[in-house]
């Protein structure tokens, strides 16, 4: 039997796993698989095609009928660069408050549903509640699909999920999707004294790179008038630029990453389709003119839907309620709610600590978060039996 181990004592183990997004992240999973295991509940594993990564998916009460599901991710995101004051994955306490990677963004919310599971246990409910925890949110919510495949294949649809990403235990009903797309571009390199023999890659990039910054301009310029984002409009951004090899040599290759943050569906196909557009007919037969391989080539990193606001939803509802609050609002990240509504299931974000101190150095959340994240939780679970 496992000892039943409290919120704080289960994000200081939490914490203690490395599982920034470009590692591993199985030592973190096999542990909360034996501490369910101990607690007497059963758990499934859903390794990614790697097998170096994995999901977990845990139901309390009976899974043949629609319940509720918490869902978490995993992944945390890199501390290189930054200016720690103690090691980032060995948690510490200072005035109220838990430090470490991954304290707020969103290891918090997974341990205090983790410290609920005996709760979940100790009264028959009428119906489940599904832990589902997932991997590399942080890149691009990849792991969030095999969970939807997973309960689409073995659960009913539920009726609503919860996602635990730090908000102040704030509901949010809504987000801009995440887009992330790679450009490459292919011309033909040469030395630079003799520029009329290739085909400059990082020229015709800055022509692209200028199309796109024309897309986030006319977009910044037309708010829509109805949208509850902050920035009430679709964002477009290159992030990332690579190429060329030396000062005096024509670049044959480069690649650049771009990012769509979309105010509603439809918004990503129809910039990417204009990109497209400019692309064939006004620079690529520029570039083959020089040289007749000369490509451009754009291909989707990962696609995250928007989370569109749905008033009245039974997610909402119940967050409202558990929650304390009559304010539902939006924010301008992308998260895998939008993944699970466009599953159709009715989904909320609500979860302990502040984004402003997530992915910083010394991130940390509020002990005073977690207990209300706990009590939010045990909200839930009084639904659920009495459902």
């Amino acid at each position: 039997m496992t000892t039943p181990l409290s919120e704080i004592e289960l994000l200081d183990r939490l914490v203690g796993f490395d599982t920034v997004s470009s590692r591993s992240n199985l030592e973190l999973i096999d542990f909360v698989r034996s501490y369910l295991d101990g607690l007497g509940v059963a758990s499934t594993l859903l390794p990614d095609a790697t097998g170096q990564k994995a999901n977990l998916f845990a139901t309390i009460g009976p899974a043949d009928v629609p319940g509720y599901v918490l869902s978490g991710h995993t992944d945390v995101v890199p501390v290189e660069g930054q200016q720690w004051s103690r090691d980032p994955f060995r948690m510490w306490e200072k005035d109220g408050r838990l430090y470490g990677r991954g304290t707020t963004d969103m290891k918090g919310f997974v341990a205090c549903m983790l410290a609920r599971v005996p709760t979940m246990l100790a009264a028959p409910l009428a119906v489940p509640l599904h832990l589902a925890l997932s991997y590399d949110e942080e890149v691009g919510c990849l792991g969030a699909y095999g969970l939807i495949d997973h309960m689409t294949r073995s659960l009913p649809k539920q009726l609503a999920v919860f996602v635990g990403e730090p908000t102040e235990m704030g509901v949010i009903g809504g987000h801009k999707g995440s887009t992330g797309l790679l450009t490459t571009i292919t011309g033909k390199a040469c030395h630079s004294s003799r520029p009329d023999l290739g085909v400059n890659a990082i020229f015709h990039a800055i022509d692209l790179i200028g199309e796109l910054r024309g897309y986030a301009e006319e977009l910044a310029a037309a708010p829509e008038a109805e949208s509850p984002f902050e920035l009430p409009y679709t964002t477009v951004s290159v992030g990332v630029i690579q190429g060329g090899t030396a000062r005096n040599a024509i670049p044959g290759d480069v690649r650049f990453q771009w990012d769509i943050r979309a105010t509603k569906a439809g918004m990503v196909e129809k910039l990417v389709e204009r990109f497209g557009t400019y692309c064939d007919e006004t620079v690529l037969p520029v570039m083959k003119a020089g040289f007749s391989d000369s490509a451009i080539k754009t291909e989707y990193a990962y696609d995250v839907p928007p989370l569109v606001p749905s008033e009245g939803s039974l997610a909402e509802t119940l967050a409202k309620r558990f929650a304390r609050t009559n304010q539902v609002g939006t924010v301008n990240y992308g998260s895998e709610a939008g993944i699970f509504q466009r599953a159709g299931v009715p989904t909320i974000i609500c979860g302990p600590g502040r984004d402003r101190e997530a992915h910083i150095a010394d991130e940390w959340i509020a002990v005073e978060q977690m207990h209300r994240c706990v009590d939010f939780i045990d909200g839930l679970i009084g639904d659920a039996r009495r459902a």
